[in-house]
């Protein structure tokens, strides 16, 4: 990238150097020719009103016209003829044609009374045809021809030239080492972010980037540790899990060694107490099965909504089938169910797993109810949502816990939840089916005031594709 910055710069740079010089030398160059063409016309009228007034075509005056004739040749490195009427060459500055004829298209248009002036590219040289008039312009009685190298103009812009070349091979050269530090400048923040995920590729995420300069570069800076720092924490999330999947699975195995080794330290064991043991283990390996079978489902639900079975879900019967199928739990604690239906909803969705999110719901507001409690659940909905509401009376959720609760393995209570059977993992799996369904979960609670979790989900499924954005929508 630096190469290619460090080339475009110099390209932008550079080229308008050259541009500028071929321009400026040509315009230099065609001033200087036009300034010497009008210095030559003004001569030429001059000599024309000389040679007139002193009438030197009638043989008067000589001298004094050549003398000067010969000096403004000599000053514009060039020569001068004098033609008559007819077509005689009079004078020649360069004394070679005197007394010939010159009868060329140049000489012939200016005896018409035309003045012309051209550049011969070829010769380098100015060329002038001038008439020589009567003072009232009536009556043509000659011609001037003037000839005036322009090699010292072409001298002169070469000087200029080699001038302007020096200029520019400085600017080139500065321009090149500007190129070079801004292109440094604008590369070596990339390079230390480059340098930042290399090492975040090898597992470190503890390292913050503080880029200065223009504020582009501090918002990549201040982005990148954004993911720097959501990245750390989904690290230690991951290691969290992993820890707390060891300690869970381990837990059970561990009961069920210390139960089978109490068994086998002892002899003539009666049938009461091995029966008793037999149970405890029994238990251990349902809880064990329990923690598998919700980390199974974690995982189906941590893959691609694709999975989702869509169907028109009667959310009415649903929620008041999972009540039907709770009641007996809730009884052995004297704990009432409440179902609030505002009105009949239908919703696109995966019945099986929003049974299941709904069944965590109110299991829990079941487990974690006083005695003699009630858990209510209403149903209501929009053009657009439904929302299911689940409060309890129960022991509640302390403030500071409440943004941890959807967490895997983690319980606020650990000690209660062994008890009640939990794993950790039911508002987990119950809040990663909710986002499958495109929507959202949040709790309101106070300690020992009970709990209430709110879930809204879009009556219509979207599906949406790997760029997050609509893939289809189901008709």
């Amino acid at each position: 990238m630096r190469l290619w910055l460090v080339v475009a710069l110099i390209a932008v740079t550079i080229s308008p150097l050259f541009i500028m010089r071929l321009v400026a030398l040509n315009n230099i160059e065609v001033q200087l020719r036009t300034r010497r063409g009008n210095e030559l016309s003004n001569y030429a009228l001059i000599l024309s009103n000389q040679i007139v007034r002193s009438n030197y075509l009638k043989g008067e005056n000589k001298e004094i016209v050549h003398a000067d004739m010969n000096q403004s040749a000599s000053m514009y490195n060039g020569r001068i003829l004098i033609i008559d009427k007819q077509y005689n060459i009079v004078k020649d500055t360069y004394s070679t044609l005197d007394g010939l004829t010159s009868i060329s298209q140049e000489t012939v248009q200016a005896m018409n009374g035309e003045s012309i002036k051209k550049y011969n590219k070829e010769d380098g040289m100015l060329e002038l045809a001038v008439p020589i008039t009567t003072e009232d312009k009536k009556e043509v009685l000659g011609v001037i021809l003037f000839y005036s190298s322009v090699l010292d103009i072409q001298k002169t812009c070469d000087s200029i030239g080699r001038s302007f070349n020096g200029i520019t091979t400085a600017l080139v050269g500065l321009c090149i080492l500007l190129s070079l530090i801004i292109a440094n400048l604008f590369t070596k923040p990339l390079k230390r972010v480059a340098n930042s995920i290399d090492r975040m590729a090898e597992g470190h995420f503890d390292e913050e980037i503080h880029l200065r300069g223009f504020s582009e570069i501090r918002l990549i800076s201040d982005s990148f540790n954004t993911m720097l720092g959501k990245m750390q924490k989904v690290e230690n999330s991951r290691q969290e899990f992993v820890s707390n999947v060891s300690h869970e699975l381990k837990t059970p195995i561990t009961s069920i060694k210390v139960l089978a080794d109490s068994l086998n330290m002892q002899e003539n064991v009666p049938n009461e107490v091995y029966k008793e043991f037999m149970q405890d283990i029994v238990v251990e390996i349902d809880r064990e099965n329990q923690i598998i079978n919700d980390l199974l489902a974690l995982v189906k639900m941590d893959k691609s909504v694709a999975e989702l079975n869509i169907s028109a879900v009667n959310v009415n019967d649903m929620l008041e089938m999972i009540l039907k199928r709770l009641r007996p739990i809730a009884a052995k604690r004297n704990i009432e169910l409440v179902f609030e239906s505002f009105r009949q909803v239908t919703a696109e969705c995966d019945e099986v797993k929003l049974n299941l999110a709904f069944t965590n719901l109110v299991e829990n507001g079941i487990k974690y109810n006083v005695a003699g409690g009630w858990v209510k659940v209403s149903l209501d909905a929009d053009h657009k949502y439904f929302y299911v509401k689940v409060t309890d009376s129960g022991i509640g959720i302390p403030k500071e816990y409440q943004d941890q609760i959807f967490e895997r393995f983690y319980r606020v209570d650990k000690a209660r939840s062994r008890e009640t059977g939990g794993t950790g993992l039911g508002l987990a799996i119950t809040k990663n089916i909710i986002l499958m369904h495109n929507g959202a979960i949040k709790v309101l609670s106070k300690e020992d005031e009970g709990s209430t979790f709110v879930v809204r989900i879009p009556l219509r499924h979207i599906q949406e594709g790997l760029n997050g954005g609509v893939k289809n929508e189901k008709k």
